[in-house]
């Protein structure tokens, strides 16, 4: 029993000139319906299959074969899409479904035509660490072409 007692601890706090029992009482039944109410409301974002299904909602899906799946996750939130993932892998590059809700149909694809502009422009940049390993490489070549002769003078004849 006292193990139960302090795993599950709250802080309620209450603004009362008395604190009597059925105050404590009215304040504890308030936060059990607001807690009850949390739990109930449904989940939002990227979730599971079943969690989706909770929702009685036609699903939909659509089929990805990108490997960086998990990218688009922040795009989906943006658009405010429920979806859950579900990795096909009997495929050699293992597909993904996206389930969503038939209602989303609309901003999913609209949250498909950012992602994949998203991840073209991403391609299209040139990496800064080729950038880089090249630019040495030149300046190598340069300095190579160059050879600076080193004659130690002091200037004193006899």
């Amino acid at each position: 029993m006292q193990e139960e007692v302090t795993q599950k601890t709250i802080a309620l706090s209450i603004r009362a000139t008395k604190l009597t029992a059925d105050l404590l009482q009215k304040a504890i039944r308030a936060f059990l319906r607001a807690e009850k109410a949390r739990r109930n409301r449904p989940k939002e974002g990227q979730q599971t299959l079943r969690q989706l299904k909770k929702h009685g909602k036609p699903l939909t899906n659509i089929e990805i074969t990108d490997q960086n799946i998990k990218a688009f996750s922040s795009v989906a939130k943006e658009f405010q899409i429920d979806f859950a993932l579900k990795k096909d892998g009997s495929q050699e590059p293992p597909h993904y479904l996206v389930f969503f809700k038939g209602q989303d149909k609309d901003s999913v694809m609209a949250a498909f035509e950012k992602f994949s502009a998203m991840t073209l422009k991403h391609e299209k940049k040139p990496s800064i660490r080729k950038l880089l390993s090249a630019m040495k490489e030149k300046a190598q070549q340069k300095g190579k072409q160059r050879e600076k002769v080193k004659a130690k003078d002091r200037g004193v004849e006899l």
